[in-house]
C-alpha cells in the first residue's frame, strides 16, 4: 500500500513512512493511493467475530508491506484487550426502535481517541524498535487527543511527546489526564491562545522542514493517516452488529477536526453501505457552513459545553476536498493557498454537489445542548456528555426516522465533563475507579506563548536527539 499527498508534490510512501512522518513535507496530508474495497461476503463474513479480528480484518489491507500479518495480531489483541473496560469494546445501546448509541469511551482515557492512540504507540515502538530511532511527537488538542496520545506513548523509551493545549479551554478532568502524567518524556504546554492556534503552531513546526528533520518530528493528531485508520474499524463493527452488509446503516458524528467522520467516508469507499453521513457541530460551525453555502471560512472560535469541537480550521477537511476534486492536487493547494491568505475560499459548484451527496450537516447551541441531555435523561435514563447531546440532537432533526438504523457516535464519558452533565442533569457522574484520585495527583504543565520560536526552543531543550 502506497500513500499519496493532498497536494501531490510530496512523495509517496509506505505505512511506516506515513505514520513517522505524520504531515507530508508539501505541507499536504497523506492519504491512500487506492482504497481496499470489500464485497458483501467479506463484510457478511464479519458477524459474530471479536473487535480485534474485525480491526485485523480492515487495516490489514493499509499496512501490507511495514507490518506483518503477526505483528498486526498481536498489536490489535494488546490494543483493544485489557486496556478497554468493555468486552464489546465499542458497545451499542438501544435508544429508541432504530436509534442507537455507539459508545466509544470504554479506553483508558475515557474518549474515542483511545481506539486510535493505544494502536499508535505501538505502532512507534514497532518502527523504531530495530534502529533504535528517536521520535519527537508534536501534537495539539482540544482535549481528548492529548491524554489518549499521552496514555500511548507515556514511557516509551524511543519517544519524547510534546503535547498543547489551548490555556483555559479544556475541561478540569481532560486538562488532568494530561498534565497529571509525570514520566521523563512526557511534556505538556499551555498556550495562551485557542485550539486553532496550538494546531497552527503545529503545522508551522512540521512545515520548518530543517527543525522537522533536527527533531525527528512526528504526529499523533489525526493529521496522521494512522489515526483515522483505526477509527474506520468501529463503523464497521456496528454497521455488521446491526445487519450490514444487507441493510444500510446511517452515521451522526459530532466533529470538530473531520477526521472521525471522514473514517466514516473511508469505510463507505470500503464498500460498507452507509446511509447517511450526519456532521454535528457546536457553534463552531465552520463544516454545517460549508455545506449551506460552499464556503470554507475560519470564524473566531468560541467557548462552549462541548470545548473538543471548539474548532474552526478542520484539518481533515482537506482529505476530503482531495476527493472533491477529482485528486487533483494542485488544485487543493491552490484552495489551501487562498484559505491562508483569506481565511476561507468558495468551492466550485461541482465540488459542493459532490460534498452534499455524500453528507449532511447540523448544529446545536449550548442552550440546546443542555436541554437535549436533560430529556434524554428523563426519557431514556442515559446521561449524554455534551458533545454526544450534539450528535444526539442532529441525529433527531436530520436523519430520517424508518427502517435504516441510525447510530450517533457517543464519543467521550461524561464524567470528564461533569460541570457540565450536573448543570443539565442535576447528577455529577463519578470517575471510574482506576482514575478515581485523578482531581488530588500532581498536575505538572508549561505555559508559553502563542510563539513557534518559543515552542521550539522549548522543544529542542527536551527532546531525545
Amino acid at each position: 500500500m502506497k500513500y499519496i499527498s493532498t497536494r501531490g508534490q510530496a512523495k509517496s510512501l509506505d505505512f511506516k513512512g506515513v505514520t513517522l512522518t505524520g504531515l507530508a513535507r508539501d505541507g499536504g496530508l497523506y492519504v491512500p493511493e487506492t482504497v481496499p474495497v470489500f464485497n458483501a461476503d467479506k463484510i457478511r463474513n464479519m458477524r459474530g467475530k471479536s473487535y480485534s479480528d474485525i480491526a485485523f480484518e480492515v487495516i490489514q489491507p493499509f499496512v501490507v508491506g511495514s507490518v506483518s500479518d503477526n505483528a498486526l495480531r498481536q498489536m490489535l489483541d494488546a490494543t483493544y484487550g485489557d486496556a478497554f473496560r468493555h468486552s464489546a469494546v465499542a458497545p451499542l445501546v438501544q435508544l429508541d426502535t432504530n436509534a442507537w448509541l455507539l459508545e466509544l469511551f470504554h479506553g483508558p482515557t475515557l474518549a474515542f481517541k483511545d481506539f486510535a492512540l493505544q494502536l499508535l504507540g505501538r505502532f512507534f515502538d514497532h518502527f523504531t524498535a530495530a534502529g533504535n530511532e528517536k521520535l519527537t511527537i508534536l501534537g495539539a488538542t482540544s482535549g481528548d487527543t492529548g491524554s489518549a496520545a499521552i496514555e500511548g506513548c507515556r514511557g516509551r523509551k524511543n519517544v519524547s511527546i510534546f503535547m498543547l493545549h489551548p490555556k483555559g479551554r479544556v475541561s478540569d478532568v481532560q486538562r488532568r489526564q494530561m498534565t497529571t502524567v509525570i514520566e521523563p518524556n512526557v511534556v505538556n504546554i499551555a498556550i495562551d491562545g485557542t485550539f486553532d492556534d496550538c494546531q497552527a503552531l503545529v503545522k508551522a513546526c512540521f512545515n520548518d522542514l530543517a527543525f522537522r528533520d533536527t527533531v525527528g518530528l512526528t504526529a499523533v493528531n489525526s493529521i496522521n493517516w494512522a489515526r483515522v485508520m483505526a477509527q474506520i474499524v468501529y463503523y464497521f463493527t456496528s454497521a455488521v452488529a446491526l445487519g450490514a452488509p444487507d441493510r444500510k446503516v446511517s452515521f451522526c458524528v459530532p466533529t470538530g477536526n473531520f477526521g472521525d467522520i471522514f473514517a466514516g467516508y473511508i469505510a463507505k469507499a470500503m464498500g460498507l453501505p452507509v446511509g447517511t453521513l450526519a456532521i454535528a457541530t457546536n457553534s463552531n460551525d465552520i463544516l454545517a457552513r460549508t455545506l449551506e453555502t460552499g464556503r470554507y471560512a475560519s470564524g473566531k472560535a468560541s467557548s462552549t459545553l462541548s470545548p473538543s469541537m471548539d474548532i474552526q480550521v478542520s484539518s481533515n477537511f482537506e482529505r476530503l476536498l482531495f476527493d472533491l476534486t477529482g485528486r487533483d492536487g494542485a488544485q487543493v493547494q491552490a484552495y489551501m493557498d487562498t484559505f491562508t491568505t483569506d481565511k476561507g475560499f468558495d468551492l466550485d459548484k461541482a465540488h459542493v454537489e459532490v460534498l452534499r451527496r455524500d453528507f449532511v450537516a447540523g448544529r446545536a447551541d449550548d442552550t440546546t445542548t443542555q436541554a437535549v441531555m436533560k430529556a434524554y435523561q428523563a426519557k431514556t435514563g442515559y446521561i449524554a456528555d455534551p458533545h454526544t447531546a450534539v450528535g444526539l440532537e442532529v441525529a433527531d432533526k436530520i436523519l430520517p426516522s424508518g427502517a435504516i438504523p441510525k447510530v450517533t457516535l457517543s464519543t467521550a464519558h461524561p464524567v470528564k465533563f461533569g460541570a457540565a452533565v450536573q448543570r443539565a442533569c442535576g447528577v455529577t457522574p463519578e470517575l471510574p475507579v482506576h482514575m478515581a484520585d485523578l482531581m488530588h495527583r500532581e498536575e505538572r504543565f508549561e505555559v508559553l506563548e502563542n510563539d513557534k520560536a518559543a515552542l521550539q526552543a522549548r522543544v529542542l531543550q527536551g527532546a531525545a536527539l
